[in-house]
């Protein structure tokens, strides 16, 4: 995520609580800047209306690509629909009831969005990581994009040469959820980061989660074994695949600090002193880690949602921070996890 915000307000949205030098910084033109390709809002109003049933699409960027055709995969198999990866005509007559959730929604900014605390530069380095008091956002608008599912470049296609500031009307895609009522049993600090990543709280149980290698994707089923939910996914590497059983869900940690444990990370030294980085969505672990039963593995979020099924991992499961927020509403401790070829 951090990676956009030079792009972004090399585009014109700046944000408005930074200084006049970061401003003036901030609003010099990149040079040789590649235009990014349009937003089509067709194919956003499909990713949104994925995104809201639970059929992960990705950044929602109205623009496509693999995340979108394993959503449409995922919903057609929900629904009992030949499975095309493609927005067919059969596919868009199962979305046809849901027409009304429209692709984008026009709010005006609060100083509430704009508030921090914010973290200009995240160090690279796992030791001057842990010196900080937080792995927050980077800039309000790093904040607003992943609010709304999506990043800030997008976010700068869809506002040219708007300034983000309070009291300010934008264009975001439409992730608002249904309900925020969560659940009794969680924390203020868990409730407000459920809030702020738009999560909705109707997400439906999971009587078991199944983690597929080969097409890099999470799936949940209900009782009934019914498809409910689905998101792509960053899944193991070479050197740390993914180990393939039966594990089941531990205990969900909202909010959780990363312990760097260089004996057990094969792609960091063992030279370097193990380190505990703390909670923040910039986090390596992203907002939260469901714990599972094989030791050092779980599933979690991730600081960058649009590497998501393009990069390796740690061994792990790694979601955007919104899909991992949400699944980890969908599970409760003993949630059975397959982890298949």
């Amino acid at each position: 995520m951090r990676k956009f915000v030079i792009a972004l307000a090399a585009s014109g949205l700046v944000a408005g609580v930074a200084t006049a030098q970061e401003q003036r910084n901030a609003a010099a033109p990149t040079p040789q800047a590649t235009p990014a390709p349009p937003i089509d809002r067709s194919i956003l109003h499909v990713q949104v209306i994925l995104d809201k049933l639970g059929f992960g699409p990705g950044v929602l960027d109205g623009r496509g690509g693999m995340s979108l055709v394993n959503a449409l995969k995922g919903f057609q198999q929900s629904r009992g629909l030949p499975v095309t990866g493609k927005a067919d005509q059969a596919t868009l007559r199962a979305l046809y009831p849901y027409r009304s959730v429209r692709p984008t929604v026009t709010l005006t900014i609060d100083q509430r969005a704009l508030a921090g605390p914010f973290v200009q530069t995240i160090p690279k380095d796992y030791a001057e990581q842990a010196k900080l008091d937080g792995m927050f956002y980077s800039a309000p608008v790093e904040k607003l994009a992943e609010m709304f599912h999506t990043t800030p470049a997008v976010l700068a296609a869809l506002n040219p040469g708007t300034r983000l500031a309070a009291g300010q009307k934008m264009v975001f895609p439409n992730a608002l959820p249904t309900s925020r009522a969560y659940p009794d049993d969680a924390t203020p600090q868990w409730r407000q980061t459920l809030a702020q990543l738009n999560v909705d709280a109707a997400a439906p149980k999971a009587a078991k989660i199944v983690v597929d290698k080969s097409d890099k994707l999470l799936r949940a089923y209900d009782a009934q074994g019914r498809l409910i939910g689905q998101y792509s996914a960053t899944i193991g590497s070479a050197s740390d695949p993914l180990p393939i059983g039966n594990w089941k869900v531990l205990h969900v940690s909202p909010n959780p600090d990363w312990k760097m444990n260089p004996k057990i990370l094969k792609r960091v030294s063992d030279s370097k002193q193990a380190q505990i980085i703390p909670p923040g969505p910039n986090n390596p672990v992203g907002v939260v880690w469901i714990d599972l039963s094989r030791e050092h593995y779980g599933i979690h979020g991730t600081p960058d949602p649009e590497k998501i099924g393009r990069t390796e991992s740690n061994g792990c499961v790694r979601l955007t921070n919104w899909d991992a927020a949400r699944v980890a509403l969908m599970v409760k401790s003993g949630t059975p996890v397959i982890f298949q070829a």
